[in-house]
């Protein structure tokens, strides 16, 4: 009996400085790791990433989002599924779904 190859498994990248993801394949706990793991997969389906905005001290998911548009805006975006902003400050949190709104990423607010 043949059987069907399975689907890979979903590839879901948070980047959070506290909370634990349970689901997340791989956590960055800073802007610079989340950069870097985003690079990691730049050629990979993201199904789900998950951003908080505020990082831990001054640092803060910004240059996140700006590798994210700058992606977008030389017309290469990355490819993921959905990104979930699940963040305490709620400023922050519309900052970010507002500006990956407007390259066409498809964002929303999470609980996480």
């Amino acid at each position: 009996m043949n059987e069907a190859p399975s689907a890979p498994a979903p590839v879901i990248l948070g980047i959070d400085d506290l909370r634990p993801l349970p689901t997340a394949t791989r956590i960055a706990r800073t802007s610079r790791e989340g950069v870097q793991l985003l690079h990691e997969h730049r050629d990979t389906r993201i199904d789900e990433l998950w951003l908080d905005h505020d990082l831990g001290g001054d640092d803060d998911i910004l240059p996140v989002v700006t590798l994210l548009e700058e992606a977008a805006f030389g017309g290469r975006p990355f490819d993921i599924g959905t990104v979930l902003v699940h963040s305490a400050n709620p400023v922050g949190a519309a900052t970010v779904v507002q500006a990956l709104a407007r390259w066409n990423y498809r964002v929303r607010r999470a609980t996480a």
